[in-house]
């Protein structure tokens, strides 16, 4: 089977490794870490402490750790997938070089699911067989489904106005867009962007 990137490494990790960003098992779950400390009291042994996020039910945990604790790195595999469909809280996608499929629940996507529309390429992360979340591409064009009009000549102020996008999801955008076209939403922060020419 061919995976387009494992992020996997062999060995195992010790506290001088720990770092934001650092993807670790424990007790039998990836975790993320997401804050960081290294504390040196007058005496005795350093302290690493930690504030970590459960990649699969997204629960957060403080640790601290000594000098001389290691860590199993968490082998997390990324395959680029195609997604289906929603039903109900699941939505689905599949692989497009093996057809297999995997489902996610909406809990487990987040804010993800306001970006996805049907055949959008998605990154999804896999630890072991189990789907644990998606990286969206930066940018998406979704079309707008509902706002306000706008009355020209309309000196209030308001520089945007709220609108809704064909997946529900609500955003602020400039005055003059209207129903029916299509824009461009950072899925990094969730805002407008641009309008789509054409």
């Amino acid at each position: 089977m061919l995976f387009k990137n494992i992020l996997r490494e062999e060995r195992m990790y010790t506290v001088a490794d720990l770092k934001k960003g650092l993807k670790i098992i424990l007790d039998g779950d990836p975790y993320l870490v997401i804050a960081f400390d290294f504390v040196k009291p007058g005496k005795g042994q350093a302290l690493y402490r930690t504030k970590m996020r459960n990649m699969i039910n997204g629960s957060l945990l403080d640790r601290t750790y000594r000098s001389g604790e290691s860590f199993e790195p968490a082998s997390l595999e990324e395959r680029t997938m195609e997604y289906l469909y929603k039903e109900g809280n699941h939505y689905t996608f599949m692989d497009q070089q093996t057809y297999e499929q995997v489902v996610m629940e909406e809990e487990v996507l987040g804010d993800s699911k306001n970006y996805l529309l049907e055949n959008l390429k998605v990154e999804v992360m896999l630890f072991g067989e189990k789907a644990i979340g998606i990286s969206l591409p930066n940018f998406v064009n979704l079309r707008v489904s509902e706002t306000e009009q706008w009355a020209k000549g309309d000196t209030s102020g308001n520089d945007s106005k709220p609108a809704t996008v064909e997946t529900g999801y609500v955003l602020r955008v400039p005055p003059f867009i209207e129903e029916g076209e299509l824009i461009v939403i950072d899925t990094r922060t969730g805002e407008y962007s641009t309008r789509v020419k054409g």
